[in-house]
């Protein structure tokens, strides 16, 4: 069974997102952040960077949201999430599970703290050039890789649900809605419930 460790308010709550839609039996373990389990030696065993969320299953540990994405994907393809190996929209989806991480958050990161970049030496470009690309690539249907939802949904509509709420990300039509889209499917919401219940415990 997969191991998930995690903690609200933290991105691993995108993976419990993943994990419901996948629909599959799965343990959560909560890390408590705010008494420095993540820095505990056996909980650095499963992560060394001491950080949420780290999936484990079997043998296997995956840590880092977008590996997560990849591997939960490939691992159920009963579900649907990702596109097989040799199918032409398996290079769409790659490219938005990695532009989350290595552009959006990055943009982020650079429109929050002020920092002066080059933009032709900056692997994301520059803010403006993220969110004109992510634009373009919800153009193209209710989702990020057209008509199918996928993993790759997951990693951009959670940092789109956080550069909304942290007025990151303008709220553009196009981003305001694929948001709405995201969060009205009943495995975003089970995820919202079952933060809210840990918040509630803790």
């Amino acid at each position: 069974m997969v191991k998930l460790y995690w903690a609200p308010h933290s991105r691993s709550v995108t993976s419990i997102w993943l994990l419901e839609e996948i629909g599959a039996p799965y343990e959560r373990v909560l890390v408590d952040l705010r008494a420095g389990e993540q820095d505990k030696p056996e909980y650095r065993a499963i992560n060394s960077m001491g950080k949420v969320p780290a999936l484990v299953e079997g043998d296997a540990v995956v840590c880092e949201q977008g590996a997560i994405c990849t591997w939960l994907g490939d691992r159920f393809p009963e579900a649907g999430l990702a596109p097989a190996i040799g199918d032409p929209l398996r290079a769409t989806w790659l490219r938005w599970l990695f532009f989350a991480g290595n552009c959006i958050e990055p943009a982020y990161m650079q429109k929050f703290s002020g920092w002066e970049t080059v933009k032709s030496r900056a692997a994301w470009g520059d803010p403006d050039t993220v969110y004109a690309a992510l634009e373009k690539g919800l153009e193209h249907g209710p989702w990020i890789c057209g008509e199918r939802f996928t993993t790759a949904d997951i990693m951009i509509g959670g940092g789109v649900f956080y550069g909304l709420a942290f007025g990151m990300l303008d709220k553009r039509p196009v981003f305001t809605e694929y948001a709405e889209r995201c969060g009205a499917r009943p495995a975003f919401i089970r995820s919202r419930e079952i933060e809210a219940e840990a918040l509630a415990a803790m």
